[in-house]
């Protein structure tokens, strides 16, 4: 790589990649929804914990589908933009970018949602853009052996969680976070500034879901879609079959469905936890493959248009989620939560908060403007 192949701007829209925009917009829903129920029930993983009538099917398709799942997606993205960022700048302006990612992660932290990535994510940037976006190809395959070992790993786990089953009477519920049941604003604060490091600290480790991104962007198959269609089928196929059924015994359990001992459940929801990482791979090819199809189409709608938007504009969308849920579901706020079935209510917030924003974002595009936290964020990376 020379200086002279760098280029010192963000990526312009008519050079962006369909399938990224498209999948961080089209998962914020489930960001959305996984955060709103986190605040409403001022716990996590926010879910009705004796679930009666529409409140089984909504914990059952969460634990399914959305929690533990969906912030795979964003790391493995996160990943495959590392890459883009350094052919495109080098790793000055990456360093750049990922220091101010931690202050923004402090901030957002600070003033509105404890369980913040954006830190975490600045973190792990930095130390990749050391450590592993210099390395070749073949350094960059232990990724796909690390996730080898994990996968036989959690073949005995779930061996272990199965043949160890037993019935019984244990309750599903939901660990508080002091932050969210605060009485006050600044009480809020004062937790939040407690729990931001212990949570930041304990999701470092998706660096392992990164690295799997940053090995995808090296062999660029998002740039090029039809090149590994046969490869995104069967990770969309293994990734979201292994994700869907790890979650599987948790989520019937989550739903009223099934009744555990202690043990049993504690076994079963570290298979949830540690099969949502394969969501990440499976969710990106799955969404991969659905950009390849859209890309064919000159016109792609104004409903795909504005996930695609929200998509380029996911920071702003992130924010905007923190601030709805602090105006309406906070204790000292509006408690939205308070007032029928918490989890239903929290549902409906997060997918009126999602569908608003792409709108927002749809917007925008169509007047050629950036997210506000974007422009802001490039703002401090490039304009030196």
């Amino acid at each position: 790589m020379t200086t002279a192949s760098l280029s010192p701007a963000p990526t312009g829209t008519r050079q962006r990649v369909l399938a990224p925009d498209l999948t961080r917009g089209a998962l914020l829903l489930f960001i959305a929804i996984a955060n709103a129920g986190n605040v409403a029930f001022a716990g996590q993983p926010g879910l009705a914990e004796a679930p009666h009538g529409v409140e089984r099917v909504i914990n059952f398709f969460r634990l399914v589908a959305v929690d533990a799942r969906a912030y795979p997606v964003f790391a493995v993205m996160f990943g495959y933009g590392l890459v883009q960022m350094y052919r495109r700048t080098g790793r000055a302006t990456v360093l750049r970018r990922n220091a101010w990612l931690v202050v923004f992660g402090l901030a957002h932290a600070t003033f509105l949602y404890f369980g913040d990535f954006l830190g975490a994510y600045g973190i792990v940037g930095l130390a990749c853009a050391y450590f592993l976006l210099p390395r070749s190809l073949r350094f960059h395959r232990i990724a796909l052996v690390l996730w080898g070992i994990q996968t036989v790993s959690m073949t005995f786990i779930a061996f272990g969680a199965l043949s160890g089953f037993h019935t019984g009477h244990a309750a599903f519920t939901n660990s508080p976070n002091d932050s969210l049941a605060a009485d006050s604003f600044l009480s809020a604060m004062g937790h939040r500034l407690l729990e931001w490091p212990v949570h930041t600290l304990t999701v470092l480790p998706f660096v392992v879901i990164v690295w799997l991104g940053i090995w995808a962007a090296q062999h660029r198959i998002l740039e090029n879609p039809d090149q590994h269609r046969g490869l995104l089928r069967a990770t969309a196929v293994v990734g979201l079959g292994i994700t869907f059924l790890g979650a599987l015994p948790y989520a019937l359990v989550g739903a009223g469905w099934m009744h555990v001992d202690g043990a049993t459940l504690d076994r079963i929801a570290y298979l949830h936890d540690i099969s949502g990482e394969y969501g990440g791979p499976g969710y990106v090819a799955l969404f991969a493959l659905l950009a390849a199809r859209l890309a064919r189409r000159a016109d792609h709608g104004p409903a795909t248009g504005a996930v695609v938007a929200l998509g380029r504009r996911s920071l702003s969308g992130y924010h905007t989620q923190s601030v709805v849920w602090t105006l309406l579901l906070m204790p000292w706020s509006l408690h939205l939560g308070a007032h029928g079935s918490t989890v239903t209510i929290a549902l409906v917030v997060a997918v009126v908060t999602w569908a608003g924003s792409s709108a927002a974002a749809y917007a925008l595009e169509r007047r050629g403007h950036a997210g506000p936290a974007e422009k802001l964020l490039r703002t401090l990376v490039y304009d030196r």
